[in-house]
C-alpha cells in the first residue's frame, strides 16, 4: 500500500516587470519606499514589521509585511520570513518595523533579532543591507547608517 504525501509546489511570478523595478540607493531611498506604503492610520497604534525584497541589483522586488503586533512588540518569526525571501528568489532584504512611540533609538531586541537575523542570512548567502525603524513622520534610524550591521 502506497502511502499519501502531499507535492510541494514552489512557484513565483512577478507582477511589475523587471524594467520597471525600483532602485534602493541609500537608506534614505529605502525609508521613504517602506513609509509610503506604510499604513499611516495604523503607524502609531502598533508595532508591524516588514522586509524590503532585493535582486542583485538593490532594485525591489517586493515588501511584505511579515507581522503585525501590539503597541510595544511584534513577533518575527525567522521560518517565515525566509520561506518568503527564497521563494522570491531574493539575494538581499532591508529590514524594517515602526516604533508606535516615535521613538527612533534601537531596543536589545532591535539589536538581538537584527543580529540573528544578519546570521540566519548568512547561511543562505542572502545580505541584509540595513533595518530601518519609522515612525509616524516619516523619520528614521538606520542601523546601517548608525555603524550597527
Amino acid at each position: 500500500m502506497k502511502r499519501q504525501v502531499n507535492e510541494i509546489k514552489i512557484s513565483y511570478k512577478e507582477r511589475v516587470p523587471a524594467p520597471f523595478w525600483t532602485k534602493i540607493n541609500s537608506s534614505r531611498d529605502a525609508s521613504e519606499l517602506l513609509y509610503e506604503h506604510w499604513n499611516k492610520n495604523t503607524i502609531e497604534l502598533h508595532e508591524s514589521f516588514k522586509v524590503l525584497l532585493l535582486n542583485n541589483s538593490n532594485k525591489v522586488k517586493g515588501i511584505y509585511q511579515l507581522s503585525q503586533g501590539g503597541i510595544t512588540g511584534t513577533l518575527v518569526d525567522l521560518r517565515l520570513l525566509f520561506a518568503v525571501v527564497l521563494k522570491t528568489a531574493s539575494v538581499a532584504v532591508i529590514l524594517s518595523h515602526n516604533h508606535p512611540s516615535g521613538k527612533l533609538e534601537a531596543s536589545d531586541a532591535d539589536i538581538q533579532l537584527t543580529k540573528k537575523i544578519k546570521k540566519a542570512a548568512q547561511l543562505f548567502d542572502i545580505t541584509v543591507l540595513d533595518h530601518l525603524i519609522i515612525v509616524s513622520n516619516g523619520e528614521y534610524y538606520s542601523f546601517a547608517d548608525n555603524g550597527m550591521l
